[in-house]
């Protein structure tokens, strides 16, 4: 017996222009759009003089425009106009000719069309896409009434009066618009354009949109190409409020069909709506035990496994809304169920999920990962095996483990990933190895699998004119690379991947918070670098709403640089408390070197010292190569401080090699900087000669410092520079390139703010 929804969404009905057919077992009726793809395919199979390329075209659109969604005559003629505009024209003229003409043209073109099986060689051959397509439109019209033939001539009239209208007003436009741009220039013609052009693109997505109901293939295809997108390029996906009004049309018509709720529930989650993303949740596994869908392909398990695995998904939609009780209690139900059932493959995905909301609770939860990963290589599920091993050297990695041992369990997850053609996992391996490498100061290494992932993704078409490169993988990978370009002074590059970033995820996109955080920080560093501290105090706003740990350590470093002492050590203090706790090492070390900083300010040098030995101590316990590197600078310049410059070199010597072949542009100054300094200051003891060749030694120093903070525009750096180049000049005897340093020294000294310059004996 047919269901209630099933007998409401089959009985003839007329909505906006369209006519159901009351057809049992053929879920497709006649609408006037498809009478112009009827007549499309007649005119293809009559059009004797086509070429082969031009048929080639057309059967290239054949397949979407069958299973798509109604579209308006102008974008279809437009479709068939890049192929072919031969029969592009052909059909308009048809088509017209059925308007514009009487209802019996309509009835002789339906009788026609039983001719193309006719014959010993038919034009169109009956169990072929197209010919099963013609069959059920023939076989839909030929149970229509008089009533409804000709309500379906009148939407016919109206569909292509539509599209009449829309060429004559356009034509008035383009009239209108010519007479407007002769006295106008050149540049507001460009404009003009492209919000015209504006305009166009959402009118465009309107008449994909079909406002009666679909067809179940064109459901079925319109439901597939719009998680596909979703999952793998969301910008060329319907917005969230156009995509959820197609759904809502579509279960308009038929409140059962499970997958329209389970992409509403995805649409819902674009936009961090809580209530609908759950309603379409439960409604997805409700449709799911109701229509039976599950008891046919999974026997009498399908009612109890729909079950476990809602309860499975209501968990994982709590974790990601930090609704972390509610996870746990969502959790535990699936797990009670999935072990009565005794389905271990619902258990070991439970599993993991329980790892995952331990790990965002903030516990201990190595072992359950430990176990994750041997249950599911026991029960042969690569895909959990993967994320297992993945998750694992990430864990490990922040805990300091032995590096050799991290990168050779990847490259066996990678073995994994080809061996099963997990190319989804492949995205996320080489993304994570980027991280990696970025987390222990290995630029080069970072950038080559930046690169890597960039050039493979390029060739892996996931359908037609869809690339996978718009995953959270591919914004991770060019996130990296926006920021290695920020820190060696390549600012219009940045900006360039950047722009790329907001094109490929929208602001509304789930990865667009990735981009407009690094947005924001390259934006602080260089407002920071550029002595601009009140754009940079602005910028803390945006970076706090994204990373709170951030954007609190970016408020304590506008705070120093604004000699705010006191204030900036509060909030320090405050957030190595919350680092330890939560094991943030890196923060940790970072926020050290910022109390560190703060201790020189002060003229504390010896307190410093034991803050620098401790970051210097978690630096090399967790294996952070640039991290220690950068502490052992900044050890150097507290002894510097403290009277032992020879000391200072030493220490100098030992750390600047990974700065120079892996650091930032402003590190590789700070450093030379140092040295210079230290140079100087080690220089008193020695004799004339000597002194003179150090002297020298320094002045190079200085010049490779000066051009390392011309390429990040730090001005006040470099006028610390040229004032001590002026006076190691004037010890050298050098007038000239003395009064030459004085003179741009006094250009800066104008144009930033005066504080005091460390002077160094001579």
């Amino acid at each position: 017996m047919a269901s209630v929804h099933e007998s409401l969404y089959f009985n003839p009905m007329m909505t906006n222009g369209v006519v159901h057919a009351n057809v049992f077992g053929i879920k497709d009726w006649v609408t006037p759009y498809k009478i112009s793809v009827l007549v499309l395919l007649s005119e293809m199979t009559k059009n004797t003089k086509m070429s082969l390329v031009d048929k080639r075209r057309l059967n290239k659109q054949i397949l979407p425009l069958l299973q798509g969604p109604d579209m308006s005559l102008a974008k279809l003629i437009k479709i068939i106009d890049e192929g072919c505009p031969n029969v592009a024209s052909s059909l308009q003229i048809r088509i017209k000719l059925m308007a514009e003409g009487e209802l019996k043209d309509m009835e002789l073109f339906f009788d026609d069309l039983a001719d193309s099986f006719t014959g010993p060689e038919p034009e169109v051959h009956k169990t072929s896409v197209v010919g099963l397509f013609i069959r059920h439109m023939i076989l839909a019209y030929n149970k229509l009434s008089f009533s409804q033939v000709y309500k379906l001539y009148t939407s016919l009239q109206n569909y292509y009066q539509c599209e009449k209208k829309k060429t004559v007003s356009k034509a008035d436009s383009d009239e209108a618009e010519m007479e407007l741009t002769n006295s106008e220039d050149d540049d507001e013609e460009e404009e003009g354009k492209m919000e015209k052009e504006d305009l166009e693109f959402p009118i465009g997505e309107e008449e994909l949109a079909c406002n009666g109901p679909l067809s179940q293939k064109q459901a079925e295809y319109f439901l597939s190409q719009q998680a596909s997108l979703l999952k793998n390029d969301e910008s060329k996906a319907f917005t969230p409020v156009l995509l959820q009004k197609e759904l809502n049309n579509l279960l308009k018509f038929n409140p059962d069909f499970a997958e329209a709720h389970y992409l509403s529930y995805l649409n819902s989650l674009r936009v961090q709506d809580v209530f609908s993303s759950t309603h379409s949740l439960l409604h997805y596994f409700d449709r799911l035990i109701l229509t039976g869908a599950e008891s046919k392909s999974n026997g009498d398990e399908g009612y109890g496994r729909s079950l476990r695995y809602a309860a499975l998904n209501l968990a994982a939609l709590h974790c990601r809304f930090g609704h972390y009780h509610q996870a746990e209690l969502a959790l535990q139900e699936a797990i009670r169920i999935a072990q009565e059932a005794s389905d271990h493959v619902c258990l070991q995905h439970c599993l993991s999920w329980l790892y995952i909301l331990k790990q965002r609770k903030g516990a201990d939860s190595s072992v359950f990962l430990e176990h994750s990963v041997k249950r599911a290589i026991h029960f042969n599920l690569p895909y959990l095996v993967s994320l297992g091993i993945q998750s694992l050297v990430q864990q490990r990695a922040f805990a300091g483990k032995n590096t050799n041992r991290l990168m050779e369990a990847l490259k066996d997850s990678d073995l994994l990933h080809w061996k099963h053609s997990l190319s989804e996992l492949i995205d996320i391996s080489t993304a994570q190895k980027t991280a990696i490498w970025r987390m222990y100061g290995q630029s080069t290494m970072a950038l080559q699998q930046a690169q890597m992932l960039l050039s493979m993704n390029s060739l892996d078409t996931v359908n037609v004119g869809v690339q996978q490169n718009n995953t959270e993988s591919f914004a991770v990978v060019l996130c990296h690379l926006a920021e290695l370009h920020a820190e060696q002074g390549y600012f219009s590059s940045a900006s360039e991947i950047l722009k790329h970033l907001k094109d490929r995820f929208p602001p509304n996109s789930q990865h667009a918070k990735l981009w407009m955080l690094f947005d924001q920080k390259i934006q602080f560093d260089r407002a920071m670098n550029d002595g601009k501290y009140h754009i940079a105090e602005s910028l803390v706003t945006g970076i706090t709403a994204l990373n709170s740990v951030e954007g609190l350590y970016r408020k304590a470093t506008v705070l120093k640089s604004q000699n705010q002492t006191v204030e900036a050590h509060k909030i320090l203090q405050v957030l190595l408390t919350h680092c330890q706790k939560v094991k943030n090492t890196e923060m940790v070390i970072r926020v050290l070197l910022c109390l560190a900083e703060l201790y020189w300010r002060s003229s504390c040098h010896s307190v410093a010292l034991p803050v620098l030995l401790q970051a210097l101590a978690l630096s090399r316990e967790y294996q952070l190569q640039y991290m220690a590197s950068e502490t052992m600078l900044n050890l150097a310049f507290s002894q510097l401080m403290l009277g032992i410059p020879a000391q200072a070199l030493n220490i100098l010597h030992m750390a600047i090699e990974p700065i120079l072949a892996h650091g930032a542009v402003l590190d590789k100054g700070r450093a030379m900087l140092l040295v210079a300094k230290c140079q100087v200051a080690s220089a008193v003891s020695y004799i004339p000669q000597k002194k003179t060749e150090a002297l020298e030694s320094a002045i190079l120093n200085l010049n490779e410092a000066k051009n390392y903070f011309a390429m990040v525009d730090c001005k006040e750096q470099i006028r610390d520079i040229l004032y001590l180049q002026a006076r190691l000049f004037n010890s050298l005897g050098n007038i000239q390139e003395r009064n030459k340093c004085a003179m741009l020294f006094r250009q800066l000294h104008q144009e930033l703010p005066s504080h005091g310059v460390s002077l160094i004996r001579l």
